[in-house]
């Protein structure tokens, strides 16, 4: 009989390959581990993973176990999730995953009022960038996740909350012709800074930023918007900021100009996503209520 026990530390072996670490992760002994991985595939009557003196890799039926498995952890969290909170909105333990370029501007006005709403909420936070929330969050390790719109996973529901616009950030000048110069000529000649490879909102500025050629986008990568801010601040280059960002980055310094684009502007989706099966929509879609209460001084739906 397979076990959750035994999926568990499947699991923990698929996100670490290496016994030692998954041991740890399931706080085990690691032969504890190893004897209950030998159990599972025994029971299966197949080979679930390669070991190795460098470690572990597992087999092609492996990975389809671990996929399989995730899909059952994950319903199980659901259960209890609904067994603890099915009388109560927003109580006890909500796991919530969110992206880099909204965390810091949306969350500082959002949780006060979190905790004087729902004072019997326990938040853990995570904070990464989308394909490893999206994966944290199929696999049941988050309950939630807001992050920037539109996502492709068929096992996921998302709600859209509002959106934040673009403006082109730039290193202030004295000279008058440049300060006529429109956003999009701006955009046109300007070296683009963004943030490094595997940051959505990297993505988003490329995919309206076609003028921009090869060279010029790909010669700088951050991993923060305040890094970018003081870039541009310095005349390294230009960047797409998001709106909602402005008054934390920019506020009233006088080394960055802003320029709004001409319609229709640049702009992302903000929202939220969760499982499907998740019993805890009535949670989900409160919180979106409060989050757009937060958002609404600094962006417009």
């Amino acid at each position: 009989m397979i076990t959750l026990r035994q999926l568990r530390y499947l699991e923990a072996l698929a996100e670490t390959l290496h016994f030692g670490e998954a041991a740890e992760a399931c706080a085990v002994s690691q032969p504890a581990l190893s004897m209950q991985i030998r159990e599972l595939e025994d029971v299966l009557e197949v080979s679930l993973v390669e070991r190795r003196k460098s470690g572990v890799e597992l087999t092609e039926q492996g990975e389809e176990i671990v996929r399989r498995g995730r899909t059952i952890l994950a319903s199980v969290r659901d259960l209890l999730d609904y067994a603890k909170h099915r009388e109560r909105v927003l109580s006890g333990s909500l796991k919530l995953g969110v992206i880099p370029s909204i965390a810091p501007y949306l969350l500082p006005e959002a949780l006060p009022e979190l905790q004087r709403r729902f004072p019997e909420l326990s938040l853990q936070l995570r904070e990464t960038i989308t394909e490893t929330l999206v994966h944290d969050l199929g696999s049941g390790v988050l309950d939630l996740i807001l992050i920037a719109l539109p996502i492709e996973d068929p096992e996921l529901e998302t709600l859209h909350l509002f959106d934040d616009k673009f403006v082109l950030a730039s290193h202030a000048t004295k000279n008058h012709k440049r300060s006529r110069e429109a956003a999009l000529d701006i955009l046109s000649h300007e070296r683009l800074l963004l943030l490094e490879e595997g940051h959505c909102l990297r993505d988003q500025a490329l995919s309206f930023c076609r003028l921009v050629t090869p060279e010029a986008r790909e010669s700088f990568g951050a991993s923060s918007l305040a890094t970018v801010v003081q870039m541009v601040a310095h005349g390294y280059g230009i960047t797409l900021l998001p709106e909602m960002a402005v008054a934390s980055e920019v506020h009233d310094r006088k080394d960055i100009r802003l320029q709004h684009f001409p319609a229709p502007e640049p702009k992302r989706e903000i929202g939220l996503a969760w499982r499907k099966t998740s019993p805890r929509k009535a949670d989900f879609h409160a919180f979106a209520a409060l989050l757009k209460d937060a958002a609404r001084p600094r962006a417009k739906s």
